[in-house]
């Protein structure tokens, strides 16, 4: 669809627009004209919104959606329509489904469910079989059907043999191993971050060290071999020191924080809520302030929604029954707004498409438009009654918000939220 977007400040510090306020006229999806008080002759339709702002699209390095196998949690198609209403032009999907995506067929399947949607769906394959950490996945002709990386939702291989073949092995053609850190003996059956929390509510804790551990030797192997490694969603100060030497030391490696791990801490389960259930776990102040500088001097390099919906039966039961995870695409932008500031948001929801492979697009004349609409100065409360995901298993239900995404145009679609 052809589209004027009426007084839209740019934020986007590669285009030569940024920080002003503009008019931006869309053509069959790509941005011909940038100016003021641009003509309507034709009687387009135009984007009029409060405080508008507009950046390059975001991007989810981590998003589940439940389809195959779980779609009572959760649809590709219902899933793709709140990422964009959420802000997202892109996600990267979690092979977490039933089957688990680890072949080219699986890869296929989910691609095909997303092929009319305004948000772009990158697979993520596993990294291996039945992400049961026992043999590589088919990663060479999953690659081949589209996917953008691999590894295993939220489960570590605990080979470290397995990890250094696929790191030597993904090197051939280019490839980006996903490597989630966290020692399961260490884990045990913990539940929560080990600490004061946890000894107060009586429950099992899970020690940083479970993830440094596993950090520290990811990153041994990967100076061993080469190649590209990310650690998704670190939590803890340790982790965000070891990737910061590892970094000095030129090693090719990059990593994500959760929304929730820079917003809340423990302290929010002394009501045994499971909704704060969540894979890392809720760490520490000291491990919060310790994520939000390494988001600021550049260590972490994106944010992720870490996206899981869970339905009622899986989430609201004893807390070491309940699954880990909470959604996250709707409350993302405005909960980060509570603790950053708007530049860092937004430099940190799209610089993860050029570490993933993704084609990026500045803010100019002639360039493709895949946009964000934002307002970041809106306050106002997530309430359960705005949830349009299937499950309603969020973190911040209740949470005051500071800023609001208004929808995306991509793929020659526009696709605004009406809350």
């Amino acid at each position: 669809m052809n589209l004027i977007v009426r007084a839209a400040k740019i934020i986007d510090s590669k285009s030569p627009f940024h920080n002003q306020i503009v008019d931006l006229f869309i053509e069959d999806g790509t941005i011909k004209k940038i100016g003021t008080s641009i003509a309507n002759p034709s009687n387009l339709q135009e984007l009029k919104l409060d405080n508008l702002h507009v950046s390059q699209g975001w991007f989810d390095s981590s998003v589940c959606f439940g389809e195959p196998g779980y779609e009572d949690c959760e649809t590709i198609e219902n899933g793709l329509l709140v990422a964009a209403k959420s802000g997202f032009t892109s996600v990267a999907l979690q092979p977490h489904t039933h089957p688990i995506i680890d072949n080219q067929s699986q890869v296929h399947f989910v691609q095909s469910k997303a092929k009319d949607a305004a948000t772009q769906l990158y697979p993520i394959g596993a990294l291996t079989k039945e992400s049961l950490g026992k043999d590589l996945a088919e990663l060479y002709d999953m690659k081949n059907a589209g996917a953008i990386a691999f590894g295993d939702f939220n489960r570590s291989v605990g080979n470290a043999n397995l990890l250094k073949i696929a790191l030597q092995y993904v090197q051939d053609f280019d490839g980006l191993v996903i490597a989630f850190s966290q020692d399961s003996d260490l884990k045990g059956n913990g539940v929560v971050n080990e600490g004061m929390v946890s000894t107060q509510l009586g429950l099992k804790g899970i020690p940083a060290l479970a993830e440094e551990l596993q950090v520290a030797r990811n990153l041994f192997l990967l100076e061993y071999t080469g190649g590209k490694l990310h650690i998704p969603t670190i939590s803890t100060e340790k982790s965000v020191a070891l990737i910061k030497a590892a970094k000095a030391k030129g090693l090719h490696v990059t990593c994500s924080v959760s929304v929730h791990h820079l917003v809340l801490t423990d302290e929010k389960l002394h009501g045994f809520d499971t909704r704060y259930k969540v894979a890392p776990p809720l760490r520490s102040e000291l491990d919060r302030k310790a994520l939000i500088q390494g988001v600021l001097d550049g260590t972490i390099d994106m944010i992720t929604s870490d996206h899981n919906p869970i339905d009622i039966e899986h989430k609201k039961m004893e807390f070491d029954l309940a699954k880990n995870g909470t959604i996250g695409l709707e409350s993302a932008f405005g909960a980060l707004l509570t603790v950053l500031p708007v530049e860092t948001v937004i430099e940190k929801l799209t610089h993860g498409k050029a570490i993933f492979g993704i084609q990026e697009s500045t803010i100019k004349e002639g360039s493709f438009a895949n946009l964000s609409f934002f307002n970041p100065e809106e306050t106002w409360t997530f309430t359960k009654e705005k949830i349009q995901s299937k499950s309603k298993n969020s973190a911040f239900l209740g949470q005051a918000m500071k800023g609001k995404a208004y929808g995306v145009y991509n793929q020659g679609k526009l696709v605004i939220s009406n809350e």
